[in-house]
């Protein structure tokens, strides 16, 4: 910060800092009064002058995005696409009541298998979705929720897996929480296998229909969501599309697949134009869609805006165009002879006013927050980094990582980690640039005495430069993917770990354009008893697995301390200390159950890498396993659990599962999506 002149009294020349000096020139005179509002704001409202004296509540949790509405209120949400704590430290002066967004995970859609022809695979339908914004219409919007100086929990719900190849339905997503608001996880999809079928299920909303059945309904209460559309009565016999959060789900004509039910626009984390949150609805070109319902299949319908996935053959369309979107709780969508779409993960928002100001930032786009005379934008979703200046914006800071690899099912090996970009001294040109967000690589699903690799992360792309996802994780017989970092070698035949793919620098570095970090994946044991190995992260190799158990995941890195705001949850735990991305995920584990996978991330500085005896781990464990955010990996132990998968916005690779015979619902874990982070001086 420049020196601030104006001072009323002796100049900074003549005064001491001493308390006896003469004629009372201590500490260089009084401040003129602008200056003295200038410090008394310091850490407070955007490190600048021009705010009202009234200061809004003192909180921490999440991804912070500060912004100011069209009359001048400036308001503070905090955003969670993992699970935490909202922790309110003080009071404010503009009441003490929050809004809130609450969306549970959107469910997995149906799989299609009757073998004379196609038949109707439904679409998941999307979370439960409750909120007190005024974008939520009445009577669905919840009372004002007042808040005091404690802990609120935050529980982020996964999506929902799709259903197995062989025809089976989606999953359910998972429950979101914030304090005593709980919204229900989307209902998953129907199926049809060789012979039956199997509907889908009721949820936040409701899972689409196969052929000949009727959509299912929300789950009490039922204003959190609506009903999954019907299966078509004749040939195609197309399944109906997944409820949404703002509409039913279609249904299935005799000629094509049920639309998505629509989500809803709740305009709770800043400027709908610019704030990378939720999805994009393309027609007004508008963020901060919620809760759309996966499309039916055959043919494909239409997918619900607010992150409903896709529907269709796969392949052209693989698990992260059929998947519901990251962060928006939407359904997945149905397809024929492969694993369905899996619902998107939910997100939970809090805000408040913080005060009033007539200034605005540099640039817009992504969550936008204030630390340390910097400013910076945190893109968790595709979106627009817009330079509004006119000018060039030097010495930007900036970080881009791909998304995380998925792991591997069937003594599984781990996905490695997305690529990893930094750059201390970018200059960025006026106008609009595209940021692109990888999505995580799907995970390798169960199948007929076998089971499948997991797939590559999506790349991450900013200012030209792209990081690659990180290689999915190996399966018995079946090799590892190579990426940003390399996916884990499975135990047994095909046991070695994958080197990443391209030129790679030490995360040391200052980068230049097309280079990042990223580092090999673990091998697998090739010899009974077999373990496989961890996933490649940015700061480490991943651990070999042996003697039956998995290998943990190689080490993430922690954010440059531009970003290390610690009223922000940019970032993860490893080992107790906040800000760290890109940790490889666990290896599975070979039979017996005792058998121990390996944990997320590494663990170089605890006695023994860390290792777990079941991937099921409950939320309150996932910060001693999942290191950096990275997937666990799961001992062969019980049916119908699907090993951890990385968490939103990581870039880590998700866990390996051990086992990957016929039972249904097993699976490996999901690679977390990819980062881009922007910084330039305030």
């Amino acid at each position: 910060m420049g020196y601030l002149g104006r001072r009323i009294g002796l100049s900074q020349d003549q005064a001491d800092s001493n308390p006896g000096a003469a004629d009372g020139a201590v500490g260089g005179g009084l401040l003129d009064l602008i200056a003295h509002g200038y410090f008394e704001r310091q850490g407070k409202i955007y490190n600048a002058p021009g705010i009202n004296e009234l200061q809004g509540l003192t909180a921490t949790g999440g991804v912070i995005s500060d912004y100011t509405t069209a009359p001048g209120d400036v308001y503070r949400a905090h955003i969670f696409t993992s699970s935490g704590t909202f922790d309110v430290t003080g009071s404010g002066d503009y009441g003490d009541t929050v809004d809130y967004l609450v969306m549970a995970g959107g469910g997995g859609a149906g799989s299609d298998a009757y073998p004379p022809g196609p038949r109707g695979a439904a679409g998941g339908g999307a979370g439960g979705i409750h909120s007190n914004h005024p974008d939520m219409p009445s009577p669905r919007r919840g009372a004002a929720f007042p808040v005091s100086v404690q802990s609120y929990p935050v529980v982020i719900g996964a999506g929902g897996v799709g259903g197995i190849p062989t025809g089976g339905k989606g999953v359910n997503g998972v429950n979101s929480n914030f304090s005593t608001i709980t919204s229900t996880g989307g209902g998953g999809g129907g199926g049809h296998p060789a012979s039956g079928m199997v509907n889908g299920n009721e949820g936040g909303s409701g899972g689409g229909a196969t052929n000949d059945q009727s959509g299912r309904g929300v789950t009490s209460p039922s204003n959190q969501g609506f009903a999954g559309g019907n299966g078509a009565t004749g040939g195609p016999y197309g399944g109906g599309g997944g409820g949404g959060a703002g509409g039913v789900g279609g249904n299935a004509p005799n000629s094509y697949g049920g639309a998505g039910g629509p989500g809803i626009q709740i305009k709770i984390a800043g400027p709908p134009t610019t704030t990378g949150v939720g999805a994009l609805n393309p027609g007004p070109g508008e963020s901060q869609w919620f809760g759309g319902g996966g499309a039916g299949y055959y043919p494909a319908g239409a997918a619900g805006v607010g992150g409903g996935g896709i529907a269709g053959p796969s392949p052209p369309n693989n698990a992260g165009t059929l998947s519901g979107h990251s962060g928006t709780g939407g359904g997945g969508g149905g397809t024929r002879n492969a694993t369905g779409g899996a619902g998107g993960s939910g997100v939970v928002v809090v805000r408040y006013q913080i005060g009033t100001i007539a200034a605005v930032a540099k640039a817009t786009g992504g969550a936008i927050s204030f630390y340390n005379n910097k400013t910076i934008h945190a893109f968790k979703n595709t979106g627009d980094f817009n330079n509004t200046t006119g000018a060039n914006l030097t010495g930007c800071e900036v970080i881009i990582l791909g998304g995380g690899g998925g792991g591997g099912c069937w003594q599984g090996g781990a996905g490695g980690s997305g690529r990893f970009y930094r750059n201390d001294d970018i200059t960025i040109a006026p106008g609009p640039n595209t940021v692109t967000i990888g999505a995580g690589g799907g995970a390798g699903a169960a199948g007929p005495n076998d089971g499948a690799v997991g797939s590559t992360g999506t790349d991450s792309v900013f200012n030209s430069v792209t990081m690659p996802g990180g290689g999915g994780g190996g399966k018995y017989n079946g090799a590892a993917g190579n990426g940003g970092s390399g996916g884990g070698g499975a135990g047994g035949p095909g046991a070695t770990g994958t080197a990443p793919a391209g030129n790679v620098n030490a995360v040391t570095n200052v980068d230049t354009p097309g280079v990042g970090a990223g580092n090999a994946g673990g091998d697998g044991q090739s010899s009974a008893p077999h373990g496989a190995g961890g996933g490649g992260g940015v700061g480490g190799t991943g651990f070999s697995g042996g003697s039956g158990n998995g290998g943990p995941g190689g080490l993430g890195v922690q954010l440059p301390s531009t970003f290390r705001d610690p009223i922000s949850s940019i970032g993860f735990l490893s080992n107790g200390v906040n800000h760290f991305v890109g940790g490889g995920g666990g290896g599975g584990a070979g039979p017996p159950s005792a058998r121990l996978a390996g944990g997320g991330g590494g663990a170089p500085t605890v006695p023994g890498p860390k290792q777990v005896a079941d991937g099921s781990m409950p939320v309150a464990d996932q910060a001693t396993y999942m290191w950096a955010g990275a997937g666990s990996g799961m001992a062969d132990k019980t049916p119908l659990i699907q090993t951890q998968s990385a968490l939103a916005n990581s870039g880590s690779g998700g866990g390996g599962n051990g086992s990957g015979y016929s039972p249904a619902g097993q699976w490996g874990g999901n690679g977390g999506s990819g980062l881009v982070l922007i910084a330039y001086p305030s």
